[in-house]
């Protein structure tokens, strides 16, 4: 198994770079901007029995329950160990969210139970997480959503049963304009990993095609996604149509494995091309967020060479491995964060 991007990739990275394109744009937010936690740090999370305040980053965090179940592992994973998880991974992560909305997925009473959405900061919430007000929210909206910008506040999160996060793909600077155009492929009853594959090969062929930059990620289920850096200026509509285009160019070159109905129940089992995560609040799993399953998978950013590694699996890491991972080959993806790049014209 490769750890390297492709060839083609890192030669037109340099070549940008080189003449003054894709550079992270002022301000972005970048790994080095974020420490973990210390060792003495993770062994005051160890010593507390049950429930308990933890002092992390600088800041107080009531966590509760430290020993319930949340996930039916060999051995089980508590959500002291979650928790550990998250602050863990925050150097990785937090560039992800540091500067959005995050819509968090809770599973409280562990994931052999119903989870629901959870968006609105509670009351409760610590004085210190910081928070955004969408103004242009209606009456039956969400009105105040949790921006996680430091391990504290992962954590926190974190001891709120939010085992899935979710950030937008637009910042806070204009939630009007994303910086991330998304392509979700969405295997269905009948696809396998081997023709999710296929798909995301053929992604890869014409992202290459078209000089864009991208970069896949296992989504820890199923599926796969492709994360694609945009200049400031696209709207919503603009990432959507492109994605769109793309993706209905992938579709008809293997039209027996990719349906186009909206209802998953009219696609006979086949895989959709979903461009329509493009818009505003409509979000994907971020990288390195845990996925509500058995063994507490996570989705990861990987290399367009690691989709014909034979080993890979899309929930092929856990909370229990991912960190090995990341210690050995690092974040593929993070060199595209805040990268200024145009969409081509289609």
């Amino acid at each position: 198994m490769t750890d390297k991007p492709s060839r083609a990739v890192v030669q037109r990275q340099r070549a940008r770079r080189a003449n003054g394109e894709g550079a992270a744009e002022p301000g972005a937010v970048g790994h080095s901007d974020f420490n973990g936690p210390t060792e003495d740090e993770l062994a005051a999370l160890d010593a507390i029995k049950d429930t308990g305040r933890w002092t992390v980053g600088g800041q107080e965090v009531r966590l509760t329950n430290l020993g319930k179940v949340l996930f039916p592992a060999d051995p089980p994973i508590t959500k002291r160990e979650l928790v550990r998880y998250y602050a863990t991974i925050a150097p990785f992560m937090l560039p992800y969210l540091a500067d959005r909305p995050v819509n968090g997925h809770r599973y409280p009473d562990g994931v052999e139970q119903p989870g629901f959405w959870h968006k609105e900061v509670p009351g409760h919430a610590p004085k210190w997480l910081t928070q955004w007000h969408n103004r242009n929210a209606d009456e039956d909206e969400t009105q105040c959503y949790a921006v996680l910008d430091s391990v504290p506040a992962l954590v926190w999160m974190a001891n709120f049963g939010a085992i899935e996060l979710h950030p937008w793909t637009s910042s806070l600077t204009d939630v009007q304009q994303p910086t991330w155009a998304l392509v979700d492929i969405d295997p269905g009853a009948r696809t396998s990993f081997d023709e999710v594959l296929v798909l995301a090969r053929l992604y890869r062929t014409a992202l290459d095609h078209l000089g864009v930059t991208g970069m896949p990620k296992v989504t820890g289920q199923r599926g796969i996604q492709v994360w694609i850096p945009v200049r400031p200026g696209y709207t919503f509509d603009d990432t959507r149509q492109w994605v769109k285009k793309v993706s209905r160019a992938v579709g008809h070159t293997v039209p027996d494995l990719v349906s186009w109905q909206w209802y998953r129940d009219d696609r006979a089992g086949l895989a959709r091309l979903d461009y329509t995560q493009n818009a505003i609040n409509k979000t994907l799993v971020a990288p390195f967020s845990v996925r509500p399953k058995p063994t507490a998978p996570v989705s990861v950013p990987i290399t367009w060479d690691e989709l014909d590694d034979p080993g890979l699996r899309p929930d092929r890491w856990t909370v229990r491995t991912v960190l090995d991972r990341v210690g050995r080959t690092g974040d593929p993806l993070a060199p595209l964060i805040g990268m200024a790049q145009d969409l081509p014209k289609l």
